[in-house]
């Protein structure tokens, strides 16, 4: 295991010239964020949910951190181990990739599970500089307070992410958490 942390990590530090090439700096992710705050659910138009179905998405919808996607076995209800909400991710392509996959693995109906809903910071729109939920507070409260050289390191699978005194440091440490993320890059460096 610890061989393969370290193999993931030597690989995340190879890629670290490129990923600095495209990172932001401080002051534009700043301007390109969304302001912290309620969330936006959209759930989608399918025919199997019913309006409690709905009702009930919304609901719990609104209790995530954006950027959430919920997926469902259409044969077996809301109501299920099958159910699954992928939450605090960077984007809901992601979330949505993990809880279709965990959905799948936990599925007993013979339909295939489908993504539900999403939830997005309110005033969200395609396109643009994006972070989760944690990431953004994490951006505003520790890394635009923070001196000298630093990097923000994202794991666009996992939702993990990390800073660190440049680009090198956030990417060992973004890296390092649960999941051993290995497609670390730096988003942001100043």
């Amino acid at each position: 295991m610890r061989n393969k942390i370290v193999m993931a990590m030597l690989g995340v530090l190879a890629m670290a010239g490129a990923a600095q090439a495209e990172a932001l700096t401080g002051k534009v992710a700043k301007r390109g964020l969304v302001q912290a705050g309620a969330v936006a659910v959209e759930v989608l138009p399918l025919a199997f949910l019913s309006e409690a179905d709905r009702a009930i998405l919304e609901q719990v919808g609104q209790m995530q951190p954006w950027y959430t996607a919920i997926a469902m076995s259409p044969d077996e209800g809301l109501a299920v181990e099958a159910t699954v909400a992928a939450a605090n991710f960077h984007d809901t392509d992601a979330a949505s990739s993990v809880a279709l996959a965990e959905c799948e693995a936990k599925r007993k109906g013979a339909a295939p599970c489908a993504v539900v809903a999403l939830v997005r910071p309110e005033g969200w729109a395609p396109g643009g500089f994006q972070l989760s939920s944690a990431a953004t507070e994490g951006f505003r409260t520790d890394y635009l307070k923070a001196r000298g050289p630093r990097a923000l390191a994202v794991s666009a699978f996992t939702g993990q992410w990390a800073i660190g005194a440049g680009a090198d440091a956030a990417l060992v440490l973004c890296a390092a958490k649960p999941g051993n993320p290995a497609d670390c890059a730096v988003v942001v460096q100043d």
